[in-house]
């Protein structure tokens, strides 16, 4: 498209797909990453909304397709967990990073927590591509499960939407502002990446310690 916003940093790689594709690649990848294909539907339904907010796009049919897509997405996944069983979560799950370890601990999860994690599982990176093969596994109640996905749904793209939007919106301002910080983002980025690992890193080593001193105590 001529004078399409320039979108900032990995919304700009996805620009030539809503240029082409437009509203189908919204639904499309959203519609896939919904049941555990890896493939950025959330950024790109970000980058929709950037485009709409700056007038290149309808934001109301960006919503109603990623709203439509996203439901859509995870009662398939529902049906796989639900009709293929462990079985086949097992022995395909890893195409798509669902292994055995994270889907039992995602499905331990799932159990305590019941419907409400389907909604907020909307949000969460992992849990939001596994929720619906998860809830189909767990054997919840399908009537269930659509009531908390399409709840799920309508406020993760209700955010993003109004977010990108708005920053569409002011896209001539935020562009250049993100361009003379985007160096000391990505360096807070790092410093925050490592100390979180080696905080990890500490409380494991903290863990085997405290259980090796019990060990020699018994």
């Amino acid at each position: 498209m001529d004078g399409s916003p320039q979108l900032p940093g990995v919304l700009a790689d996805l620009a030539p797909l809503l240029d082409h594709w437009g509203y189908l690649a919204v639904g499309g990848l959203v519609f896939l990453e919904d049941f555990g294909v890896p493939v950025p539907g959330e950024t790109l339904l970000i980058a929709a909304s950037v485009y709409a907010g700056a007038g290149r796009l309808n934001i109301l049919v960006v919503a109603v397709v990623a709203f439509v897509a996203a439901v859509c997405g995870d009662n398939v996944g529902y049906v796989i967990g639900r009709f293929g069983g462990h079985r086949l979560v097992t022995r395909f799950g890893r195409y798509v990073m669902l292994t055995p370890e994270r889907i039992a601990k995602a499905e331990e999860f799932f159990v305590r927590h019941g419907g409400k994690i389907v909604t907020v599982a909307r949000f969460i990176e992992g849990l939001r591509q596994a929720n619906g093969i998860i809830a189909g596994l767990a054997e919840m109640y399908w009537w269930r499960f659509l009531a908390f996905n399409a709840l799920g749904a309508a406020l993760w793209v209700a955010l993003w939407v109004t977010v990108g939007g708005l920053a569409g919106q002011h896209i001539n301002t935020l562009y250049p502002a993100i361009q003379r910080y985007e160096l000391y983002l990505v360096a807070v980025l790092a410093v925050l990446v490592v100390f979180l690992a080696a905080r990890r890193w500490h409380r494991r080593r903290s863990t085997r310690n405290s259980d090796g001193g019990r060990k020699m105590g018994q």
